[in-house]
């Protein structure tokens, strides 16, 4: 067989090293990576909300900016590629405010209340989303949809970060139920004709909910807890598994709470799949610890 020069990168060969600076210590990640892998392999903890390590970058909270010296505006730490020689501050002063405005503005129009970190960042930042309106989890917002009985999609928590339309549309699903209807500040999540969920092109895999940042979608059983006030997730044990419905191989991770199953997710980093599993395996999990009745037979 003829090698082509090509051939270096089909076999898989290592990348290149690129090497910059980052808060003032020199850094070295293959070449491709982002400042916030850069920052994610140094133990640098930059916030970010629409950042999906199975997803291309949307830069669309804009949560996760760092100051790049020479550069007019800050940058997008999920996005912007590492360069040789550049030079990253992830702390600065001006990157420091801009968040904690993004932060202000983001919960005092959306209910961030099921949000992870959060309120951690606002406190870190000094916050007062109150400078803006008032906290959009004290607020009555629009409704929850619940039009099945897989998951519950609470728009109020949503953050337009385009995660479920990219994870639903060619990125993943190739379903494309799912798109941004509106423009400016009437832009919005929907599905076709604003129809319900059961009329539209949704397979059901629940690929949106695994990479949803804010619970603005839910698993059903989640959504019904939460308002219970039962749902407990420092009690909830996580246990992979091999989904049983094909030869696919897909892994399960199965959240339990009391011996029950709450939720089903994916290994973000497993090969087969990247977070994403079919409507049998995220939601075909009720069977398990359920009653058998067995009819006697004469």
């Amino acid at each position: 067989m003829t090698m082509t020069p090509t051939t270096p990168v089909l076999l898989g060969l290592p990348r290149r090293i690129v090497e910059f600076t980052l808060d003032d210590e020199p850094v070295r990640v293959p070449e491709g990576s982002t400042i916030l892998d850069a920052c994610a392999a140094a133990g640098k903890d930059v916030p970010t909300l629409c950042q999906g390590d199975t997803l291309t970058p949307k830069n669309a909270c804009r949560v996760c900016v760092v100051e790049v010296e020479g550069a007019r505006t800050l940058a997008p730490a999920c996005s912007r590629k590492a360069e040789p020689d550049m030079v990253v501050r992830t702390d600065t002063p001006r990157a420091r405010n801009s968040r904690k405005v993004v932060l202000e503005l983001l919960a005092s129009s959306v209910d961030m209340s099921t949000t992870p970190r959060v309120a951690e960042w606002i406190t870190e930042y000094g916050a007062d989303p109150g400078r803006f309106g008032p906290d959009a989890a004290t607020v009555a917002g629009q409704p929850a949809k619940v039009d099945n009985d897989l998951y519950v999609r609470d728009y109020s928590k949503c953050i337009l970060c385009y995660k479920c339309v990219d994870a639903c549309g060619e990125q993943w699903q190739n379903s494309f139920a799912i798109a941004v209807a509106g423009r400016g500040f009437d832009s919005h999540i929907a599905v076709e004709q604003e129809a319900p969920l059961t009329d539209s092109a949704c397979v059901y895999c629940g690929n949106c909910i695994e990479v949803c940042p804010t619970g603005a979608l839910s698993f059903k059983s989640e959504f019904d807890m939460r308002a219970a006030g039962t749902w407990d997730e420092e009690s909830q044990t996580e246990t992979t598994t091999i989904c049983a419905y094909c030869g696919v191989g897909c892994n399960l991770t199965l959240h339990v709470q009391e011996n029950e199953i709450v939720k089903v997710t994916s290994p973000h980093d497993n090969p087969v799949t990247h977070g994403n599993l079919c409507i049998k395996g995220r939601f075909g999990y009720r069977f398990v610890g359920h009653s058998q009745h067995v009819q006697n037979r004469d």
